[in-house]
């Protein structure tokens, strides 16, 4: 099977490295500057799983990619979804099978309307990584896991091969029959998670030392009553599990995009936040995600003016 793994960064770098480990057919679609320092370094991991390094990977930029491939897995940002679908579009043949780690759903409608909804798989992962100055992918704790299915739930002879081509990889790789459900799940832990740390623009363990753990949990509740009305409602078990990750005091977790916040970077609050407001039944003008969705606005806002002066 022929794997394109567009980006070659924290997240695509590292599951698209480990496919390599184990010798299967991947190319990774990235920037020309990534491209040649990829040829000078070559693709390193560092991880309490294993280190890892390739040192001629295989490369090609959006200028001279030409042939369809089998798989491509997507993991760049969903502000970059946009150029990285033209990028991507040549690779995409009859028989191509996408597969999306994204956060959220917004990015399954974009890939449906650009390539047919047929060629789209449902996929998540759980991995804690970054690239360091030299553009070492470095995996920061034994977390690991990718998730992916048929949207259908069916068993068809593509997601088997998949499967196959996971086999034997040093990650943990699901197949799962309730993708959609999964990503749903996740898309509320993520909603609520990243709500409340950036709404507060604290640790979970500081929110809760400001007696703020009763407004996490609402949040959860919000981000729930929209997937539940949106006909995935989140098992007890599930939402308890995520709610207590964001409610343990002492906690020094915080959420990707308030680090993203404060470093001044750009951050998926139209993917994540947005997009969940947009897919209420009965919007809230003053409910807690519409407070947040202000708060991560006024934010972008505040960055794009401050970038004229630059």
């Amino acid at each position: 099977m022929r794997v394109l793994v567009v980006g070659a960064g924290a997240i695509g770098g590292y599951f698209g490295g480990r496919l390599v480990e184990i010798g299967r057919d991947v190319t990774f679609l990235v920037r020309p500057k990534r491209a040649a320092k990829l040829a000078e370094t070559g693709l390193t991991i560092q991880s309490p799983k294993g280190d890892f390094h390739e040192a001629a990977p295989q490369t090609v930029t959006a200028a001279t990619l030409r042939q369809p491939v089998d798989l491509i897995i997507l993991s760049c940002k969903a502000y970059d979804l946009d150029s990285a679908l033209d990028d991507l579009a040549p690779a995409v043949g009859s028989e191509t099978a996408i597969l999306p780690l994204l956060n959220g759903m917004k990015h399954l409608d974009r890939l449906d309307q650009r390539f047919g909804a047929a060629r789209v798989l449902g996929g998540q992962c759980a991995i804690s990584t970054t690239l360091d100055a030299e553009g070492r992918i470095l995996h920061l704790n034994e977390m690991q896991a990718l998730t992916y299915g048929e949207r259908s739930g069916e068993r068809t002879a593509r997601i088997e091969a998949v499967a196959e081509l996971f086999a034997g990889a040093n990650f943990q790789a699901r197949l799962s029959p309730a993708i959609l459900q999964e990503m749903w799940d996740k898309w509320v832990f993520i909603a609520a998670g990243a709500g409340i740390t950036c709404l507060m623009r604290a640790a979970v363990g500081d929110i809760m030392a400001a007696g703020a753990g009763d407004l996490t949990a609402a949040l959860f509740d919000e981000a729930a009553g929209i997937a539940a009305a949106s006909g995935f409602p989140l098992q007890d078990a599930v939402l308890a599990r995520g709610k207590a990750s964001f409610t343990t005091p002492g906690s020094r977790i915080m959420a990707s995009m308030l680090r993203d916040i404060e470093r001044g970077g750009a951050i998926e609050a139209d993917h994540i936040i947005g997009d969940l407001l947009s897919r209420a039944k009965q919007p809230n003008p003053l409910g807690l995600l519409r407070i947040v969705y202000a708060h991560l606005k006024a934010y972008e806002a505040r960055r794009a003016v401050e970038a004229t002066k630059v």
